[in-house]
């Protein structure tokens, strides 16, 4: 199965989503109106419905991958958008002359 860039989901999966949705509002409004108990306790069942159909539908299987996203290897990280000598991914990729403290080339770990 190819991806086409879209986390949209199966309809099984909104379904059960939609279960747990609609019981988190019903215990939520259930709260807000006393509390109401039975509601509250009503809403709670039909949360435990939702999470009963996620897992017959295998929710957490359906998930979409992406192609690889690729970072641009030129990253100018000045504070006004100047060009400096020292930016990272430059004309030469780092310009800076003194080798720093973990490059394993001049300075071995230890």
């Amino acid at each position: 199965m190819s991806s086409e860039g879209s986390h949209a989901g199966r309809p099984s999966s909104w379904l059960a989503v939609g279960v747990i949705f609609i019981g988190f509002v019903v215990g939520g409004v259930a709260l807000c109106l006393g509390p109401a108990w039975i509601m509250f306790w009503v809403g709670v069942g039909i949360v435990v419905a939702g999470f009963l159909v996620s897992w017959m539908v295998h929710l957490f299987a359906d998930v979409v991958v992406d192609a690889p996203r690729v970072i641009p290897e030129i990253v100018d990280y000045s504070l006004f958008g100047s060009r400096s000598a020292k930016r990272r991914g430059g004309d030469q990729g780092e310009s800076i002359e003194a080798p720093v403290a973990t490059d394993t080339q001049q300075t071995p770990h230890g």
